[in-house]
């Protein structure tokens, strides 16, 4: 990769990092894992480069089969790291893992924005951000979600993990042959039809919380003194 994408980092990151002086609880965590996610892409690119000038293999071979376990390794770590060290709480790891594959996207479109400036257009923005920006996002929030459940469960601990990094693998590997095949169009849209049921369920999940809340306070208001 040349200078330009470390440019890119240092200017977009820098003052992520200095408003996180200002930022404190949910709000910096959240903002932290979106640096995260645009270092692993940096790293990522780096290492992807570095693949595809050792392999004698075309772009569609690569984008198919390597760069979906590069990406999707590197994305998980930092949030294994957090549900070990920290919490597996779903609340937690679900944000977090949204932001930092957002992170990763969106530093990966500004690279690709800047290297092929004269060629995009508005409907290229568009499609960007919708479908490979939204597809890492559920990738990584994939893992987040199951490592709340399979980090509870000694017993499928290590094949838990190991399923849910293949099935963020192999989603974003489907998604990689889809755009670059005749049916790109079910490519493009895949993203946003996994992302509503996610979103469902999140709110599903915060609404009954809420619910709950509400209905052991009125318990609590009327129980005798």
């Amino acid at each position: 990769m040349d200078i330009l994408a470390y440019i890119l980092f240092i200017s977009v990151v820098t003052p992520l990092l200095l408003s996180l002086l200002l930022l404190d609880g949910k709000s910096r965590l959240i903002s932290g894992y979106l640096i995260i996610g645009m270092f692993v892409s940096l790293f990522v690119s780096e290492l992807n480069t570095l693949i595809l000038n050792s392999v004698d293999k075309d772009m569609v071979y690569v984008s198919t089969t390597i760069t979906p376990v590069t990406e999707e390794v590197l994305k998980a770590l930092p949030v294994l790291f957090y549900a070990f060290v920290f919490s597996d709480s779903i609340e937690k790891l679900t944000p977090i893992s949204f932001s930092l594959g957002i992170g990763f996207a969106l530093f990966e479109n500004m690279v690709v924005l800047v290297k092929s400036i004269s060629n995009v257009t508005i409907s290229w923005a568009i499609i960007r951000g919708l479908s490979t920006a939204l597809m890492h996002a559920i990738c990584t929030v994939m893992i987040g979600y199951g490592m709340s459940f399979v980090r509870k469960r000694k017993k499928f601990f290590y094949c838990g993990t190991f399923a849910l990094l293949s099935t963020a693998i192999l989603y974003h590997a489907i998604f990689n042959m889809l755009v670059q095949s005749e049916y790109d169009y079910i490519g493009f849209i895949l993203p946003g039809l996994t992302y509503i049921p996610i979103l469902v369920s999140i709110y599903d999940r915060k609404k009954k919380a809420i619910n709950k809340s509400t209905a052991i306070k009125k318990a609590d208001t009327g129980s005798p003194k």
